[in-house]
C-alpha cells in the first residue's frame, strides 16, 4: 500500500500534523490519516485531529476523511458516539486497507457511523472518490 507522501497528489498538501499516534494530512476539504502500528485509536486522539481540521478549514466546512490503513491498529468504535455527541460530522468517510484487520475494524465501525463508509484497496482511488464527493457537495450548497 502507498503512503500519502508517495503520491503526486501530495503536492496539493495544505498542512501536515504529526501526533504521537499518527500523521494527518490536510488538503482542501480532505483529511487523510496514517495511524501508527499498534495504536488503539480513540476519541481523545480523534479530537486532536478534529481540532486541527477546525483550525485549518473552519468549523462548518464539509470534510471528507480517508483512513489510510498502512499499519495494523485498532479503532475504538464506541468512541464514535462521542464524536457525534460533539457534533463533529464527517461528510464522507473512506477506508483504504488490504489487511484482514483493517476490514474487521471496518465492520465494527459501520455499526456506529451513521453515514456510509466507503472501502478501497487503492489510496488514489479513495482520493479521487472523495474529491468528487466534495465537489458534488459544494455544487449543491
Amino acid at each position: 500500500m502507498k503512503r500519502v507522501r508517495e503520491l503526486p497528489f501530495f503536492k496539493n498538501i495544505r498542512e501536515v500534523r504529526e501526533f504521537d499516534f499518527g500523521i494527518f494530512y490536510y488538503f482542501d476539504g480532505l483529511v487523510i490519516s496514517e495511524i501508527k502500528d499498534g495504536v488503539i485509536f480513540d476519541w481523545k486522539m480523534a479530537e486532536k485531529a478534529v481540532i486541527a481540521a477546525q483550525e485549518i478549514f473552519g468549523e462548518n466546512a464539509p470534510i471528507a476523511y480517508i483512513s489510510n490503513r498502512i499499519n495494523n491498529y485498532t479503532v475504538s468504535p464506541t468512541d464514535w458516539i462521542k464524536f457525534y455527541n460533539n457534533r463533529n460530522r464527517l461528510s464522507f468517510y473512506s477506508v483504504v486497507g488490504s489487511t484482514q484487520g483493517s476490514f474487521t475494524s471496518l465492520v465494527l465501525e459501520r455499526m456506529f457511523f451513521q453515514n456510509s463508509i466507503h472501502q478501497f484497496t487503492d489510496l488514489q482511488q479513495a482520493i479521487d472518490f472523495s474529491l468528487a464527493k466534495i465537489e458534488e457537495n459544494r455544487a449543491t450548497v
